[in-house]
């Protein structure tokens, strides 16, 4: 089996490991890695593409997640999520997502999650806002 060709990623956000972030194994334990991909790409959304989760307009839930681990963390490793976009549809957007030691070329972990666009009331699917479209192609070099 071909292993998959690393993205490039055109956001890396910081994410500082933590003391409590280790598991009884001595590394960061698998669920942290989910919580730095979801932090990552919200607070790139909330901060670049206005999107606004607490406002009236359409939220973005994950559907989907996963994440291949290739190298164990420690704390007080300084990591850093490194973000692309994997697809683009009309109401959705899979990330291409890369837990990275600061500074360096090749993830220790990768993922993907599928956010799907949805009314805050009524959480049925609706077209993603122009906003956050603008700010995935142009930001991040998303096609589609």
């Amino acid at each position: 089996m071909t292993e998959p060709q690393t993205p490039t990623y055109a956001v890396r956000q910081p994410f500082p490991t933590r003391w409590n972030d280790n598991d009884q194994y001595g590394h960061v334990n698998n669920t942290v890695y989910y919580e730095a991909m979801d932090t990552a790409v919200n607070t790139w959304m909330i901060r670049n593409a206005g999107l606004d989760p607490a406002g009236d307009g359409p939220i973005a839930l994950v559907v989907a997640s996963n994440c291949r681990y290739l190298a164990p963390a420690t704390f007080p490793e300084p990591l850093e999520v490194g973000i692309a976009v994997g697809r683009l549809g009309t109401t959705s957007v899979t990330w291409s997502l890369g837990i990275l030691r600061a500074g360096e070329g090749e993830p220790i972990a990768t993922g993907e999650f599928v956010h799907v666009f949805v009314d805050a009331t009524s959480r049925r699917p609706t077209p993603m806002p122009e906003a956050v479209r603008t700010a995935l192609v142009e930001q991040l070099g998303a096609t589609g």
